[in-house]
């Protein structure tokens, strides 16, 4: 009776677990899950491992394994667990047989009809058995489609994310950063390029939210390059609204709360679904030498800041809304933040290849701009 009470727990469980995470478009709140668990249990040492590594692209590279790799070992621990449920039923009804099963019998049994094999050497000669095997039978045949229609969505959510992302390079820099993101929207057809920038990203991060809430393992894709990520860009976006509501005169200054209050609400709640708690008092990404090179940048591309106490304290308070949740995600993925402006010029990833390195085709970036991201 107990191997049939323990098998009947944890087939139920599992298939309530899979429908929580593939087919419940919701975040689900309870702390006790499978999913949960085996996340926690298998990315603090995988993070603790690549902070080991030195090098920033073989540890980027490592970074990224975990995310399919992950995927792939929860399904395949799903499938596991619901064969070894479906196997102690099967002992657990064999047991009144007039040759009762072997439990690795009922484990090999119960393995051949989940994955569907059929090959008949084994077979159940109860009713009950007979009752599992095709119920298991068709959970498999179920599982199979799950498993088909779930990567392909997580792909797709992947895909977008990484679209927008890839879509700053050129208008914010690699990394992306707030300087940069102004520098190059000055002017008149500037503002008007910017305000529909922050209109798009006001859209984008909503679906970033509602892609990463419904499909955390997202959170854990990295971007195809290393200076690139969708944490990194959420930030640049924040900083680039917090400037402008704290006093940057600007014509877009409505379409920059909007885009604040739904970029602020990504990482909020994004922080809340990691259990990441806000790190207040962290590295400062804004210290006093650095805010006046942005106050001079900003001067000569037409965007006044003022300077003055009320302003000053107006941008730390917008600063400390969203800042300890950006350090909180930035310490749990291991995802490093950009700064607000650039101690030294960098080439934008569109500008290099490693083809330019083979060939020595010249950079045109020039001398000084810090080396391509493109792996060889």
């Amino acid at each position: 009776m107990l191997p049939a009470i323990a098998g009947a727990l944890i087939v139920a469980a599992i298939l309530w677990e899979a429908f929580e995470v593939v087919v419940l478009p919701r975040r689900v709140a309870r702390r006790l899950r499978f999913t949960v668990l085996f996340y926690r249990s298998t990315w603090r040492p995988w993070r603790a491992i690549a902070h080991l590594i030195r090098k920033t692209r073989r540890r980027e590279a490592f970074l990224g394994i975990y995310g399919p790799l992950s995927l792939l070992v929860l399904l395949a621990s799903w499938a596991v667990l619901m064969v070894f449920g479906f196997g102690l039923l099967i002992f657990s009804a064999a047991r009144s047989d007039v040759v009762p099963m072997s439990f690795w019998t009922s484990m090999y049994l119960s393995g051949t009809t989940f994955f569907t094999l059929g090959l008949g050497d084994v077979t159940p000669h109860s009713a009950m058995g007979r009752f599992l095997a095709v119920a298991e039978s068709g959970l498999g045949f179920g599982f199979l489609a799950l498993v088909l229609s779930y990567l392909p969505v997580i792909y797709q959510a992947f895909s977008r994310r990484e679209v927008n992302i890839v879509l700053l390079d050129a208008r914010a820099g690699s990394p992306p950063t707030c300087a940069e993101l102004l520098r190059r929207h000055s002017g008149a057809k500037g503002f008007e390029a910017l305000q529909q920038l922050l209109r798009d990203w006001e859209r984008w991060s909503a679906q970033i939210l509602e892609s990463h809430i419904s499909y955390p393992v997202v959170s854990y894709f990295r971007s195809q390059h290393n200076n690139e990520s969708w944490l990194a860009a959420l930030a640049a976006i924040l900083d680039t609204c917090a400037l402008m509501l704290a006093g940057a005169e600007n014509p877009c200054a409505r379409q920059a709360r909007l885009t604040f209050a739904m970029c602020r609400h990504t990482v909020v709640d994004l922080a809340q679904v990691f259990r990441a708690a806000p790190r207040s008092g962290h590295h400062d990404r804004l210290p006093s030498e650095e805010m006046a090179r942005l106050r001079a940048l900003l001067a000569e591309a037409s965007y006044g800041l003022l300077d003055t106490p009320e302003t000053t304290a107006k941008l730390a308070k917008i600063r400390q809304s969203y800042e300890p949740y950006l350090h909180a995600l930035s310490a749990h993925l291991y995802m490093e933040l950009p700064p607000w402006i650039l101690s030294s010029e960098t080439t934008d990833n569109w500008r290099t290849s490693a083809w330019g390195r083979i060939t020595g085709f010249t950079d045109p970036a020039g001398p000084g701009a810090s080396p391509d991201d493109h792996a060889d």
